[in-house]
């Protein structure tokens, strides 16, 4: 009898251990049973957040087509370029597309100096600093010593600390005058909706808005300008904004060089848009 007692006073120790380990197995087995679930589910709304963004770029892809064919239609049928938005359902798709004119817009590749300082001007930048920003924008494009006296080449930028110059080519975006000593971004941010390296040479009054007019008449003497625009080409820029069933979206831009008469086109630009 006291060989058993002292047996199962030794057993309850070791039971009791036992126990312990089970226990505590028990529960590494439910962390790991939670983990491969959350980790299961995380995979799955990634899955499905992919899927849907893939809806909603192929469906914004093919409204720019279709923005595209209704541009090129007769008038009676046809999308006007004026930045009205139509709205389509691709699939499950809602897709928002508008179509706007570039030709309205002025091209800081080859705006003459004096509209890119009333530009400027208007946009409440005083005169000094307006001629030379718009000298420092001629610089950046034109190779070569600088044209103006009022200009920045190397030198000045160097001067200002900064580790780059004007490379004397054409300017590849808008973005891109935010590099031109004297620009600010808040500046820049306020220059972008007026401009597009895209646009037609010269701007067509008739498409310009109220303050690019404003500009061309000031940097011709008061007087608006009557240029010559072939009514037959025209820069477009579609915009698609594309929202998938579960909330997932994506933008398209594209940017068109168009024959109507024609009923061709070249691709300017496809990127994906902002918004």
């Amino acid at each position: 009898m006291p060989g058993r007692r002292k047996a199962r006073a030794a057993a309850g120790p070791a039971r009791g251990f036992a126990l312990l380990i089970v226990l505590w197995t028990m529960v590494l087995l439910a962390l790991l049973v939670s983990g491969i679930t959350a980790a299961g589910r995380s995979n799955a709304e990634l899955a499905a957040n992919l899927r849907g963004r893939a809806e909603a770029a192929a469906a914004a892809d093919g409204a720019v087509q279709i923005a595209l064919f209704r541009a090129l239609a007769p008038a009676a049928t046809g999308w006007p370029a004026n930045g009205a938005p139509h709205r389509l359902r691709i699939g499950t798709v809602e897709v928002t597309v508008t179509i706007t004119n570039e030709g309205g817009l002025i091209n800081p590749n080859t705006a003459p100096l004096t509209l890119l300082v009333a530009l400027l001007r208007r946009l409440g930048v005083d005169p000094a600093a307006a001629t030379s920003l718009g000298a420092a924008i001629v610089d950046w494009r034109s190779p070569g010593p600088a044209p103006s006296p009022h200009g920045a080449k190397i030198p000045q930028y160097r001067a200002a600390g900064r580790a780059w110059g004007p490379p004397g080519g054409p300017f590849q975006s808008t973005g891109e005058l935010a590099l031109v000593l004297g620009m600010t971004p808040a500046l820049a941010a306020r220059l972008e909706p007026y401009l597009s390296v895209y646009a037609p040479g010269s701007v067509n009054p008739a498409l310009a808005g109220p303050l690019v007019r404003a500009a061309l008449a000031d940097a011709n003497g008061g007087i608006l300008p009557t240029i010559g625009v072939d009514p037959r080409l025209l820069t477009l820029r579609v915009t698609a904004r594309a929202v998938a069933g579960g909330g997932a979206r994506f933008t398209r831009s594209a940017v068109l060089g168009v024959d109507p008469a024609a009923g061709s086109f070249e691709t300017l630009a496809w990127q994906e848009g902002r918004g």
